[in-house]
Order: C-alpha cells, then sequence, then structure tokens
C-alpha cells in the first residue's frame, strides 16, 4: 500500500515534468498523510491542470464523505471492476506527484515498527498513478463539490519486497499522455502501465517521522 509519502520539491522543479504547467506553490512537505490534500495533475477537455485533491477517493455515489479515509489505495487488479473506483478508472485518471514514501516494518522485540523512506538518490519526483473524483452531500442544499483521489498500488517487485508486498504505480513520461487522456479507454493498454516499476536506482534509508506531520 501507500499511505503516507512526501513532498519536498519545488513548484518549479515539478513544473519542469509538464512542459511549464502552472503549478500551485508547495511548502516542503515530509509526511503526508490520508485525508490532507495532495498535488495532482490531470486533464480536462484535453487541458492538464494542476490541483489540490483530498487523499481518500470517495466515488460520486457516495452518502458519506468519511468513506474517503478507506480508499486511499486502488489495487492495480480490481481497479477497472471495482464499483468504487471502475468509472474514474473510465476517465477520470491523473498522477499524484511525491519525492517518497514510507513503509514500516516490525522490530524484532518491540511492539513499535520502524519506518522507511523508499525514494530515488537525488530525491527526483515519482509520478503515482491515481483516480480523481468529484463528489457532493446530496443531502444538503448548496454543498460544495469534494475533489478526492486515490493511488493506485500493484504488486511489490523484488526491491519493495521486503518491506511490504505492494507499491505504488509509477509512471513514466511516455505513459502519461495515455493515462492522462480522458477520451482514452484502451483497458488493456491501460492495464499495461499498471506493473511493477523496475526501480533502478532507488534506495531505502530509515526514518524518523512524528504522527501526523506534514
Amino acid at each position: 500500500m501507500c499511505g503516507r509519502f512526501t513532498l519536498k520539491t519545488s513548484a518549479s522543479e515539478i513544473a519542469t515534468l509538464f512542459d511549464g504547467l502552472e503549478i500551485p506553490p508547495q511548502e516542503p512537505r515530509h509526511n503526508i498523510c490520508p485525508t490532507q490534500d495532495v498535488l495532482a495533475v490531470r486533464q480536462i477537455d484535453k487541458q492538464p491542470q494542476a490541483v489540490m485533491l483530498r487523499w481518500g477517493l470517495v466515488p460520486f455515489w457516495s452518502k458519506d464523505l468519511k468513506i474517503g479515509a478507506r480508499m486511499i489505495n486502488a489495487r492495480s487488479e480490481t481497479v477497472f471492476e471495482k464499483p468504487a473506483f471502475r468509472a474514474a478508472a473510465k476517465s477520470k485518471r491523473c498522477v499524484i506527484v511525491a519525492d517518497g514514501f514510507y513503509e514500516w516494518t516490525p522490530v524484532k522485540g518491540q511492539k513499535k515498527k520502524q519506518p522507511w523512506l523508499i525514494a530515488r538518490p537525488d530525491r527526483s519526483p515519482l509520478l503515482m498513478a491515481g483516480l480523481w473524483e468529484s463528489w457532493q452531500d446530496k443531502s444538503a442544499v448548496d454543498s460544495p463539490t469534494v475533489e478526492t483521489c486515490t493511488i493506485i498500488t500493484t504488486a511489490a517487485n523484488a526491491f519493495m519486497s521486503p518491506l511490504h508486498d505492494r507499491m505504488p504505480v509509477f509512471l513514466d513520461a511516455d505513459q502519461l499522455p495515455f493515462w492522462l487522456d480522458s477520451n482514452f479507454s484502451d483497458q488493456s493498454r491501460l492495464a499495461e502501465f499498471l506493473k511493477p516499476h523496475p526501480w533502478e536506482n532507488f534506495e531505502t534509508n530509515k526514518a524518523e517521522i512524528k504522527h501526523g506531520s506534514v
């Protein structure tokens, strides 16, 4: 899974990955948690846009915003079939920007777990495959629209498997035009993107983080 991640990369550096797209100002964030707003890039009417989305996808048909806390990840194996995700997988795909993410392993003889930060040595950005949705509380008059997202995960590769059996799906630059195109609906082609990344030149480091810090 992916339950916490980092984004310390500047907005100007992120913009270079998307042909100079205007990126909302970003303060360095060391421990991004579910239900917080995260930086995502999507396309609407063929126009790319960088937006802040609440992490934890809320399906448009849901009656309660709270369901998003259980929808921070979507499994690649079922993302085109599961009712919570299949509509977004068809036409509301995005990338969520990070530059590292955390996993935890047990510490022998102790109740606590050791956090590990997984990142490239140069901490360059990572583009995680995601989905987004718009939601409104239909039981309330003039309910604001809440835009939410989820990170797609896949089976861990050999690099990640000592830490966890799942890992985020990372997209390469040549995959972005297809993944972000809301009119591209070739499910078999899209599914080819949702594979474990080869992860050359990645590293893990023991981390010290405080619960709830950003």
